[in-house]
This record gives C-alpha cells, sequence and structure tokens, in this order.
C-alpha cells in the first residue's frame, strides 16, 4: 500500500538532512509504527506522504501511484491527524466536521455519530476554542476518520488523553484495521506502539536504525529473563537472571537446588528499552 525508498530531505536554511535515505514498505490492512523522539523526523516523513511537503530525494508510492502525481482522488481516500490543533475556533466542533465532511464527493460518517465515537457528543455545540487540549485533539481524530479513510495517517492521536479515552480512541484504530484499512502511526509512546502496531520502525536522527515487529524486536535486542523470588533460610529474596548468560544460567540452578521456590517470572524488554539501548537515547 505505501512503498518508500530512499527518502531524504533537508529544511532551506538547515546544513544537515532531517530524513536521511530511508527505506520501508507497509502493506494493506497494516498498522506500521513510525518511532522515535521528538525531532527525529517522524513528522516530515508524514507530511511527504501526504503531499504537504514536497517530496526532494527518493521516491514514495501509495497504492501504486507516485506520491508527487497525487490529485483529488488521493486527498479523498486518506486521513490527516496532527499532532498540534490545527482547528477552526470560532466554529462549533459540530460544525468543524460538517465542513470538513463537505470537502469530500465521497459518503462521509454522520458528524453527531463521530463526535460520539470520540465522547464529543454533548461538546458539539461548543466552540472548538473553548475546548480543553483534549478535547482538540479527539476533533482532530474525529476528522481525520469522518471520511472513512483507507489510509489513515496518525502523528501522536493519543497525546494528553485520559486512560479512558485513548482506549476509546485505541478501539477505533483497531476496528479501522480490522476493516481493511491501512494505518501510519507516528509516535514516542512505545507502550501505545507495542499495543497497536504490527511492525514498527525505529527513527533516530532521521535515519531508521531498526524495523519490524514489536514482538521480533524484543526477541532480537531483549533480554529473556526470569526474575525468581525464594526463601534463602528465613530470608525470601528475590534475582533476575539473563539465562543467555552462562555465569546467570549457573547461579540460577544453583538457587533452584538449594532453596526453595516461591515464584517464578519470565519477562521481556519494553520497546522503549530496545530503544535506549540501540540508540543510548531517551524518548523524552
Amino acid at each position: 500500500m505505501i512503498e518508500v525508498k530512499n527518502l531524504s530531505h533537508k529544511y532551506s536554511g538547515n546544513s544537515d538532512y532531517s530524513v536521511k535515505d530511508i527505506s520501508f514498505g507497509i502493506k494493506q490492512g497494516e498498522i506500521f509504527g513510525f518511532l522515535g523522539p521528538s525531532g527525529a523526523g517522524k513528522s516530515t516523513v508524514q507530511k511527504i506522504l501526504t503531499g504537504l511537503l514536497k517530496l526532494q530525494n527518493g521516491s514514495v508510492k501509495i497504492d501504486g501511484k507516485d506520491v508527487t502525481s497525487a490529485g483529488t482522488d488521493f486527498f479523498e481516500k486518506i486521513g490527516v491527524s496532527f499532532e498540534l490543533p490545527n482547528i477552526y475556533e470560532k466554529l462549533t466542533g459540530y460544525e468543524n466536521l460538517k465542513f470538513y465532511a463537505g470537502l469530500f464527493r465521497s459518503k462521509t460518517f454522520d458528524p453527531y455519530e463521530v463526535l460520539e465515537w470520540v465522547d464529543l457528543k454533548d461538546a458539539a455545540g461548543k466552540k472548538a476554542g473553548d475546548y480543553s487540549k483534549g478535547m482538540k485533539q479527539r476533533l482532530i481524530f474525529a476528522r481525520a476518520i469522518i471520511n472513512d479513510p483507507e489510509i489513515l495517517f496518525l502523528d501522536e492521536p493519543l497525546s494528553g488523553l485520559d486512560p479512558t479515552t485513548a482506549q476509546k480512541l485505541k478501539k477505533i484504530i483497531i476496528d479501522f484495521r480490522s476493516r481493511g484499512k491501512t494505518i501510519f502511526l507516528t509516535t514516542h509512546n512505545m507502550f501505545v506502539a507495542d499495543e497497536l502496531c504490527d511492525n514498527v520502525a525505529f527513527i533516530n536522527t532521521g535515519e531508521i536504525i531498526s524495523m519490524d515487529s514489536p514482538k521480533n524486536l524484543k526477541l532480537k535486542y531483549g533480554n529473556h529473563s526470569l526474575k525468581i523470588e525464594y526463601t534463602d533460610g528465613e530470608k525470601t529474596k528475590t534475582d533476575i537472571f539473563f539465562l543467555e548468560k552462562s555465569e546467570d544460567k549457573e547461579q540460577f540452578k544453583n538457587i533452584v537446588d538449594k532453596n526453595k521456590i516461591i515464584t517464578v517470572h519470565s519477562g521481556e524488554a519494553t520497546l522503549e528499552e530496545i530503544f535506549i539501548k540501540i540508540t543510548g537515547r531517551r524518548l523524552s
């Protein structure tokens, strides 16, 4: 569905490239996570894919067509949610969606229905400028899905949302995937990516440094650990062992042989821990 080859981009006045020779592919019906800290190049790539930034180097094809020749049909079938609010603040939430829905030739969802999905129906008649940050974020998300797009571009869609509301939006995203929609998700939240994404790419300083499914990344980079709780005499102790290490394996065997075991839990590294391990950089 989306094919990117050797993409690079440099902003005017900058000596270095913001995006450096990256390549990746996304299949139809896949949630693809583009993961990295602020300033890594995530939003730049999304803007190029959606035609908001001119392609400078490399090639981008969406549904088999070059993004440089994207016309009305392309914009009919995509939905875009931006990290920063870009709504009409003097219009109500309903009027924002109604106006945007009117730009499409194809049939759209009913604005009231979409506002209900994102818990904004009670605020439908309220001016968007009076919305809280989280409400504005939900309105942007609602606008992105109003046309039932084939491809959904989401830039930090859950930023600033409480857990309950975030869970509702996650369910909508998963529902879109179940209906064969393709989703490009940019985020620095590795827990969201782990929960939602079929495949992810780690991007840092404009370069893709690793790309695979969350499960495979954990298998490749994560330490397979065992957390064991046991009694040593009258004391209860807890230790963690990484069984890839021969010395840990031997110590683990000795404890099991000589002590009463209370609990044993296996563990794996999180995506955020793996990102830090690869780059030495945190996601703040």
